[in-house]
């Protein structure tokens, strides 16, 4: 089973407007309409069995519609579709709002420092990733460049670093392969650390040569595969990590191996 670590979906009432003013923001053609059956529909012809869906918090109010259409989506999909849980660092209690998304089973977070305005060093975040890592979340955060806000960068491979040495964070992982277009100081600063990379939007990004300096100085179970659907094809996202010419059982372990075991599927 592929498992893509890094998907996103709108409610369908919100789906195109949100769908139309991404592609306005970031000059990109999204591959699906952003909507759960869309998803679904590409992940069948990709060959991919399970989704992590990741929410973005623009701002603490959204907490709670976020944390509930997780739930529902998780209800509605099981086995198909997993929902992280989203959360500002702005929020009034960070404590309560991770304890509430324990409660509700939700396997992680997602933070998103350029989309919150947020560096990722600072003190706002390193709270939440310290409380989220004790309760045994996962932590999923952007890294490097957001096509959408170029600047400035809120999570650098450099400050990036800061943190995982701070915190020591066990389940960790960095989107875009750490730091999108900023691949040389992923190679400096965080490969052959304790925290995961997903391979989300590096397609067509990322020549072969940055990939392997990257891939060959990092810990080979700690790589996970994505897409950032709606805005990667999912079908060309998987061709491209099979044309790597990886070993067979470290292709699997990228598609699928690596993810199970951080999601806790046997």
């Amino acid at each position: 089973m592929v498992i893509d670590f890094h998907t996103h979906i709108f409610p369908d009432k919100i789906a195109a407007r949100t769908i139309g003013l991404l592609e306005q923001k970031s000059g990109l053609t999204a591959a699906t309409d952003g909507r759960p059956g869309g998803l679904l529909k590409s992940m069948d012809e990709a060959g991919i069995g399970l989704s992590v869906v990741l929410p973005v918090a623009t701002k603490p109010s959204q907490f709670e519609s976020i944390r509930m259409y997780a739930g529902s989506v998780n209800a509605q999909y099981p086995g198909k579709l997993l929902s992280f849980g989203g959360i500002h660092p702005d929020c009034a209690d960070y404590k309560r709002e991770i304890d509430i998304i324990c409660e509700m089973g939700l396997p992680g977070i997602k933070i998103h420092p350029d989309y919150q305005g947020v560096m990722i060093d600072d003190e706002r975040y390193l709270n939440i990733i310290r409380y989220a890592d004790e309760q045994g979340l996962i932590i999923l955060t952007h890294a490097g460049v957001d096509i959408g806000k170029p600047e400035p960068v809120h999570c650098p491979p450099d400050k990036m670093r800061k943190v995982l040495d701070e915190i020591k964070p066990k389940k960790m992982v960095l989107a875009h392969f750490g730091g999108w277009q900023q691949w040389d100081e992923v190679s400096e600063y965080l490969a052959g650390e304790n925290v995961w990379l997903d391979t989300a939007f590096i397609y067509g990004h990322i020549s072969k040569e940055q990939f392997f300096k990257i891939y060959e100085k990092h810990d080979k179970s700690k790589i996970l595969f994505a897409t950032d659907s709606p805005w990667s094809d999912a079908k060309e996202a998987v061709a491209w990590i099979w044309n790597l010419g990886l070993p067979e059982n470290e292709t699997e372990a990228i598609l699928s191996g690596n993810a199970k075991r951080l999601l806790g599927i046997v």
